[in-house]
């Protein structure tokens, strides 16, 4: 098994945006090209958002109708869930699946309470294709994508948690390393993770290079020709 990342390595990483560690991914992981991201757009309700990163902690929950449990069972579920957040390795990331099919999202799990509960547990955010709400006195710098703001959390509650689970077509396992912007979020391959600062910063130089011609006055496309050839014998 591949070790944690150190704090520095996590910090290293959380200073590119989601788009460029794909494109990264596209070099060190070329198979994970077409894979591993969300396929459907998520909100990103708090404005600029920083990116973040942190181990995936797996929920499912359901909103539509009650769950038949008890009471002291609910209760039990759920601070079994609470515990498993500030378990290593950390930091942890929420990734919640909503799991009522096309009523998805019809009651919010998230709000002030949760993503309170939720940072003080050391968790950075969430990624879910389900509500949140209490926009407006969520948890400060707590990171969020969802999949809609809804106003009630009508019968939500968790129906598993540690286990794997789609949100918006991204396929998570719990502790797959996750990073996520206000793009998107991607899972990060435990054994490409510590490549990927070096290949985002060869790709960053090469696109200086395009970028620089294009702010010339003069650019045309024998510029972006030339341009093009230089960003490739950048290695």
């Amino acid at each position: 098994m591949t070790a944690p990342l150190s704090t520095k390595e996590l910090a290293a990483l959380a200073a590119f945006d989601t788009p460029t560690i794909c494109n990264a991914l596209e070099i060190v992981a070329p198979e994970r090209r077409a894979l591993g991201f969300n396929r459907r757009p998520l909100l990103s309700p708090l404005p600029q958002p920083k990116p973040v990163i942190g181990y995936a902690r797996t929920i499912m929950v359901r909103s539509r109708e009650p769950h038949p449990r008890s009471k002291a069972e609910a209760r039990a579920t759920r601070l079994a869930y609470y515990e498993s957040v500030t378990a290593a390795p950390l930091p942890s990331l929420c990734v919640m699946q909503d799991v009522d099919g096309p009523d998805a999202g019809f009651g919010a799990f998230w709000g002030e309470v949760q993503s309170n509960v939720h940072k003080a547990l050391g968790c950075v955010g969430v990624v879910t294709d389900g509500a949140v709400r209490d926009i407006e006195v969520w948890a400060k710098d707590f990171f969020v994508l969802a999949g809609s703001i809804m106003p009630s959390h009508a019968h939500v509650d968790i129906v598993d948690f540690g286990k794997t689970v789609s949100v918006a077509g991204m396929i998570v396992s719990p502790n797959d390393l996750i990073h996520a912007d206000r793009h998107g979020a991607v899972v990060i391959p435990a054994d490409a993770a510590r490549r990927i600062p070096e290949a985002a910063t060869l790709l960053a130089k090469r696109e200086k290079v395009i970028l620089d011609a294009c702010r010339s006055p003069t650019f045309g496309i024998e510029d972006l020709r030339q341009a093009f050839s230089r960003a490739d014998d950048i290695h």
